[in-house]
């Protein structure tokens, strides 16, 4: 080539104008600055409020209202980013339990930093070779942990409730026959009904609704005395409906409901669902990696029947969000629910089977982040033992949670710990003493007033910044709920949250 040709070549290269490339010198000074941010938050989080002390009037006040045409300086945005972490709930604090929350490890973090660098997005492995079969790899080894299929199909969500929509889609397309590609999505002479415990998290009935099933077609199941689904009453359901010309097409199980954490009776309702050809979804989103945890093991036994297991490695594998993710064994069922015609430029051409594959054959969604290099990076990191010590040690902890709980005289365990929630209430002694005497009037009546103390407790503690439990109602009772998915979580931070509940008490106490 000759020195005229190769000018020509570089002016062509040459950045233009409205380029959004930056110098190398910038370029440093931005992942040194964002580097020492996350490695400080990182050291420090235990030390942080887990709420801050501020209010909605205050953060709009702290960051500017107008946008700049020009830009800002560097230094100006590092330093509004310090203000984000200041004025934000910390997941990552030792005492952060309310809903279902675990922090990120730090290997996840910058996994997302590759990943959002990389930008692919993973539709198809025409579209991000590598993602796509590195998201297909991840599948089997979540199968295989949780004790589902070491040789499992599925794909990553944004979280359980995707992944619920996508089950729940698959489960009515696969039992109706594919009908409903002609039909409509359902027959009103015959409607198609769901059965799930009184435990199910609200993402079963919104999906039904989203599909156009109607909430009113979700059967809801009684629990036990452990929150577990009554089979009696499932079975009752299914036969009452199939008499009065209903078509029953799936039964949703809890592998860890977000209440208590009971794990419903797996292997029997897997039994069932074949007796009665539905369709056996498992809505593990938050307690089915608790299988990680060998003690736990048992209690998930049966999930291997399921056609579908949806669970959220955001929950409980200490990944950051959004990181959801549903199971499956037999691909060409899902596929086939899926099958319609794909508009051109979706259209896959590859002759090989492993290089003609797209997600979006089996779910919602066609534009997708890499969400599975954050797992697959920490699984390697960690390797799965010590990541299984850090389930494991979480159960312990809410085990602790409870013993602390029953051996005081001021608090009450509301529900059995099943895996890592423990749900209790905070019962000033002379109340304890006022239940003994009292007839059912009369506890009805002091009910409804722990109640309301249990609520103002809540919230005190909450905005205190020195712990952070969520709630749940249980038979009717406001219950203080602590979801311990925290590896940094010790007894201590524990006996130290009594101590905050019992001066949070106290103080509204003091205010009546």
């Amino acid at each position: 080539m000759t020195d005229s040709s190769n000018k020509e070549v570089e002016e062509k290269r040459a950045a233009r104008p409205s380029s959004l490339d930056i110098s190398e010198d910038e370029f440093h000074a931005i992942s040194e600055s964002v580097a020492e941010i996350v490695e400080k938050y990182f050291a420090r989080v235990a030390e942080l409020p887990v709420f801050p002390d501020t209010s909605a009037e205050e953060i709009s006040e702290k960051f500017p209202e107008k946008l700049s045409e020009d830009g800002e300086p560097i230094e100006k945005l590092i330093e509004d980013c310090r203000r984000v972490i200041e004025k934000s709930r910390h997941n990552g604090h030792p005492r952060f339990w309310g809903y279902v929350a675990s922090p990120s490890t730090p290997i996840g973090a910058y996994a997302d930093l590759i990943a959002s660098a990389l930008n692919q997005n993973v539709t198809s492995w025409r579209s991000a070779p590598a993602a796509t079969m590195i998201e297909q790899q991840v599948m089997r080894w979540l199968g295989s942990l949780i004790g589902y299929d070491e040789n499992a199909h599925g794909l990553m969500t944004s979280g359980g409730s995707l992944a619920n929509l996508n089950a729940l889609y698959v489960a009515h397309r696969v039992k109706s026959s594919g009908e409903v590609s002609h039909k409509g999505l359902w027959n009103r002479s015959a409607p198609m009904t769901v059965y799930a415990s009184d435990q199910v998290h609200f993402s079963i009935p919104k999906a039904a609704d989203v599909l156009g099933l109607g909430r009113e077609n979700v059967r809801i199941v009684s629990s036990d005395e452990r929150f577990k689904l009554d089979m009696r009453n499932l079975r009752e359901q299914v036969e009452r409906d199939e008499r009065e010309g209903f078509i029953p097409f799936c039964v949703v199980a809890n592998a860890g409901t977000v209440n208590t954490g009971a794990v419903d009776p797996l292997e029997e309702i897997g039994s069932f669902a074949q007796e009665r050809d539905l369709w056996f979804h498992v809505d593990g989103a938050y307690g089915a990696l608790g299988a990680l945890a060998h003690e736990k093991r048992a209690l998930f036994h049966g999930i291997a029947r399921a056609d579908s297991v949806s669970l959220d490695p955001h929950k409980w594998l200490y990944a950051p969000v959004d990181c959801g993710c549903l199971l499956f064994r037999d691909a060409a069922r899902v596929q086939g629910a899926w099958t319609q015609h794909a508009a051109d430029y979706i259209k896959v051409y590859e002759e090989r089977d492993a290089e003609s594959f797209a997600f979006w054959d089996y779910g919602i969604e066609l534009s997708r982040r890499f969400r599975a290099l954050k797992i697959w990076l920490m699984l390697r990191y960690y390797g799965s033992r010590k990541v299984s010590g850090a389930i494991t040690d979480d159960c312990c902890m809410a085990q602790y949670f409870a013993e602390r709980v029953e051996a005081s005289e001021d608090f009450e365990l509301l529900a059995p710990v099943e895996l890592s929630i423990c749900c209790f209430r905070y019962v000033p002694v002379e109340f304890a003493r006022e239940f003994q005497a009292a007839n059912d009037e009369e506890r009805a009546s002091l009910n409804e007033k722990l109640d309301e103390l249990n609520a103002h407790i809540m919230h005190t503690v909450q905005r205190g910044g020195l712990a952070y439990l969520s709630n749940a109602t249980l038979r009717a009772r406001f219950a203080l709920r602590a979801c311990i998915t925290n590896f940094r979580t010790t007894r201590a931070d524990i006996d130290s949250t009594l101590e905050i509940i019992r001066e949070a008490a106290r103080e509204i106490r003091k205010e009546r």
